[in-house]
């Protein structure tokens, strides 16, 4: 038994349809994902029922029985609904999409929003704003491609055959291309026209505020269609983790598989910058948190997306709720949140960090 099988306890094995398909699994991370589910239902109820319009149990009844007045109908089906779905959807997208990174570059500080892909997909999305002035689909295309060219960008300059620190060089590479983006980013607003610029602005704050079902539906189904996905190489991307020498060996074919979850992982966030605007660090403490509570040593995926909901749904709704009528966009809350934790990680012996 490893270290990891014995701090997350022993691995079962399930099997089913006949013994056709079956997979391991650890009891612990398994509670894990279950507390963080159960722990949405009641976020997701002070969501759907608290706010400026106050909804009662009974007002939810009658919207089911397709009884209820025309303003609960359209709080909940038309502004409260799609801020929550968002909220978990693009929660589960970042930590899904830190989890991969984390794992292929073998470093807790290689999530997407440390090494400029955020960036990356807010820098296409501006594009699409203040240069193209295009509708919100094409902001939501643009910032997909945006992040999609930054990766290509940076695998490209990190790239060094055989090298040993190639996750600490994607990270490195990553924040300097970052950096660029930003002073780019910067550059686009001071040229831009005010009313477009002043939008852009609004955009890149990050905030799950006016957004309906047309901004929401698509990163729902990227996280429906990619989750699978990326379960099913999990115990791939998990070898990759022991080296691409010892991972050729045992028959992985290391190119093909770390470039193919770079895309997907990339795919998730474009698709949650799309919907909500540059969030960061949910991507960077998801997948480590989780990692923590299950007592493993590698990002568990089902665990970090969950993590991921759970974390932006709670600053969402801390967001909404700060006294003195202090609101915030999400992505300051979790910006603010989240630099506390990205000093402790930093402070912490490197022997200690995941």
């Amino acid at each position: 038994m490893s270290g990891q099988d014995r701090a997350a306890g022993a691995a079962r094995v399930f099997r089913g349809g006949g013994g056709r398909v079956s997979f391991r699994w650890h009891p612990r991370p398994a509670r894990v994902a279950v507390v963080l589910a159960a722990l949405l239902v009641p976020l997701a109820v002070i969501a759907v029922f608290t706010g400026t319009y106050a909804i009662a149990p009974q007002d939810l009844a009658d919207l089911v029985a397709g009884t209820a007045p025309g303003p609960v109908e359209r709080v909940v089906v038309l502004i409260r609904l799609p801020r929550l779905v968002g909220a978990l959807a693009v929660g589960a997208a970042l930590g899904l999409s830190g989890a991969v990174f984390q794992s292929l570059s073998r470093n807790p500080l290689g999530s997407p929003d440390v090494i400029g892909f955020v960036t990356g997909a807010a820098t296409g999305a501006i594009t699409a704003i203040l240069l193209l002035q295009a509708p919100p689909a094409g902001v939501s295309l643009a910032a997909v491609l945006g992040g999609v060219a930054t990766a290509l960008l940076v695998a490209l300059l990190a790239r060094r055959r055989g090298a040993r620190d190639a996750g600490y060089r994607l990270v490195l590479v990553g924040i300097g291309v970052g950096a660029l983006l930003a002073a780019f980013n910067d550059l686009l607003l001071t040229r831009g026209e005010r009313d477009d610029a002043i939008l852009a602005q609004i955009w890149l704050t990050g905030t799950l505020n006016a957004r309906g079902w047309d901004e929401v539906v698509p990163v729902v189904g990227a996280v429906l269609v990619l989750l699978p996905v990326l379960v099913v190489l999990q115990r791939r991307l998990a070898t990759l983790e022991l080296g691409d020498d010892l991972a050729q060996q045992l028959g992985i074919r290391v190119g093909l598989l770390r470039y193919g979850t770079m895309t997907v992982a990339v795919a998730l966030v474009g698709f949650a910058t799309a919907t909500a605007g540059p969030i960061s660090f949910v991507a960077l403490a998801a997948p480590q948190l989780a990692a923590r509570l299950g007592r493993g040593t590698r990002p568990p995926l089902v665990g970090a997306a969950l993590m991921g909901a759970v974390l932006l749904l709670g600053a969402d709704l801390l967001s909404q709720h700060l006294p003195l009528q202090l609101s915030a966009p999400v992505g300051l809350m979790t910006g603010v949140l989240g630099g506390g934790y990205l000093l402790w990680l930093l402070a912490r012996p490197a022997r200690s960090r995941l």
